[in-house]
């Protein structure tokens, strides 16, 4: 006869109460023998086991809050996180252009934060590390140099005018020559439409109402709520990359977005060696993205060459120049509904142009259209799409990571200059803090771009006239190295490799929609605006049950 002894399963907390008192155990030894990351002044936790995590995950939007932190304990702090992690969040100019201009010399990316990227879009240009990365980013660069993208400003223009044509034939059906549109669904389809066209020579058709498996995807993941399991399943799988495997809503709709756009451009791949193979429409496939991707797969490629794999993950492109862009476009809608005498402000700034469109060299000057340049500086000041990046310098642990959260690796300690010195809890002013393997490291990028100890007491403010002004060299702002002083576009050797692409199309679309269009909130300028959680974050008008911006749009007078 024998006898099989069963306990019991280990309730919860008594689980996460055992990994704490590991993770402790394991981060004290690890003390001892390696560096240890400067000691810095931070907020309290709330929780031994789980820190301020919690808080971070249920707040949708830091930025305030770090800000506050960061005007208390100064531009360098540290955050409790869990099992006795924690993060240093930096805001100092002369510490961020050194924790960006380092990210190839000295910050890698985790291993578990490339398996999410991997599982979820393949081995792209984002997911890529050192001579990959290089290789990647320099076979991508031509598609996106000033001469290929002043030729592809006219489809921006085509997809504007697609849109206008449906807009009027809504508005000649209204009585009074108005009527209340949806825009950010509108900006989603001609984003992709546009995207589709200029980087893979393929028309979605979304504008005129085509669905595809992408456009599925993407209307699915921008309508998904995360919730609190989701939320915490992501939080712990910072420690637990097998979490990712879990069959969650969010998860499944991410692996049905990588499947999607692995069907569509395999697709587009097909097609265009078809057109390639016939000498048809060589001149457009080959300065698109997905012409020069098929240039790099080939093996006379040299050094440029890419996998078939490779050249298939790119399809993140297409990802984050739909999201971005659209996200942008519903951002500078809102804010010009809520200022209309900076709308009209705008209008007369493209009036001379009348029934033409300006040239991409005129959409691109400082001079030619100051206020339209001035606008969009401004919008993606304020509402960055990407609002973190965070490094985890560890080999061990790894972050929660979307579109909005990046998280890499150092591969050795690393010593950030501060610009504003702080004090640490024992009081001592420090100009430097030490970084060591296993410290994570934030630049939260949409505090710094808002920061009223960086752009002045009327930061949070949406005021073009910002740049047409001497004001910005007199601020501390001027000491960032980002994209004129915003980190909108990430910056240093990762910078974002569309960010002229994005900025053309961005003018060319919205210069259409302002010359022909008033923009009105139904219910007055007051109308609140909050965050919805999806892919990027996305604007939605409060009581909306998703991401919805509608406005009463009517004919320019």
């Amino acid at each position: 006869m024998s006898s099989t002894y069963y306990f019991g399963p280990i309730p919860g907390v008594a689980a996460l109460l055992l990994l704490w008192l590991c993770t402790k155990l394991i981060l004290y030894v690890w003390r001892k023998s390696h560096t240890v990351t400067t000691e810095l002044l931070g907020p309290p936790s709330t929780s031994h086991i789980l820190g301020l995590t919690r808080e971070i995950i249920e707040t949708k939007d830091m930025s305030t809050t770090y800000e506050e932190w960061a005007t208390r304990y100064g531009p360098a702090f540290q955050v409790p996180l869990m099992f006795g992690r924690k993060k240093v969040v930096i805001t100092d100019p002369k510490a961020l252009v050194h924790f960006y201009n380092s990210e190839r010399a000295i910050y890698t990316r985790p291993e578990n934060d490339r398996i999410f990227l991997g599982k979820t879009f393949g081995r792209n240009v984002i997911w890529a590390e050192g001579d990959m990365h290089k290789r990647q980013r320099k076979a991508l660069t031509p598609a996106f140099s000033n001469a290929a993208i002043r030729r592809l400003t006219a489809v921006f223009f085509d997809s504007a005018y697609k849109l206008k044509a449906f807009w009027d034939a809504t508005l000649e059906s209204s009585p009074d020559n108005s009527a209340v549109i949806e825009v950010e669904e509108w900006m989603n389809r001609v984003a992709l439409d546009s995207i589709g066209i200029a980087g893979f020579s393929h028309d979605f058709r979304y504008l005129e109402g085509q669905q595809s498996a992408v456009t599925a995807a993407f209307e699915a993941m921008s309508m998904s709520d995360q919730g609190m399991v989701t939320a915490a399943i992501f939080a712990l799988s910072i420690y637990f990359p097998f979490l990712f495997n879990m069959p969650t809503q969010r998860l499944r709709t991410f692996r049905e977005l990588r499947r999607s756009l692995y069907v569509i451009a395999e697709k587009l791949l097909s097609n265009t060696r078809r057109e390639k193979e016939g000498g048809m429409g060589e001149e457009f496939t080959d300065k698109s993205v997905i012409g020069l991707l098929l240039k790099a797969e080939l093996r006379d490629a040299g050094e440029l060459y890419m996998t078939q794999e490779e050249v298939v993950a790119q399809n993140l492109l297409l990802v984050a120049g739909y999201e971005t862009t659209s996200v942008s476009l519903t951002w500078a809608l809102i804010e010009l509904a809520k200022h209309p005498e900076k709308q009209d402000k705008l209008r007369k700034d493209l009036a001379r142009f009348g029934g033409t469109d300006p040239t991409w060299d005129q959409l691109v000057s400082l001079t030619e259209l100051p206020y339209l340049d001035a606008t969009v500086q401004e919008v993606l000041r304020l509402h960055p799409p990407v609002t973190e990046t965070l490094r985890v310098v560890s080999q061990f642990a790894t972050q929660c990571i979307s579109l909005q959260l990046t998280c890499t690796q150092a591969s050795r300690d690393d010593v950030i200059p501060l610009g504003t010195p702080v004090l640490t809890p024992s009081g001592e002013t420090i100009s430097h803090i030490t970084i060591a393997k296993g410290t994570s490291v934030m630049s939260p990028l949409r505090c710094v771009n808002r920061s009223e100890a960086l752009w002045g007491p009327d930061a949070k403010e949406f005021r073009p006239e910002r740049w047409l002004d001497d004001q910005i060299n007199q601020l501390p702002a001027k000491d960032l190295q980002g994209h004129r002083h915003i980190l909108s576009f990430h910056d240093g050797p990762r910078t974002c490799l569309g960010k002229s692409f994005a900025l053309a199309e961005f003018k060319a679309v919205l210069s259409v929609l302002i010359r022909n269009y008033v923009f009105e909130f139904p219910d007055g300028p007051n109308t609140e605006i909050e965050t919805h959680v999806a892919l990027v974050p996305r604007p939605k008008v409060v009581g909306q049950n998703s991401a919805k911006v509608p406005l009463r749009v009517r004919r320019v007078d």
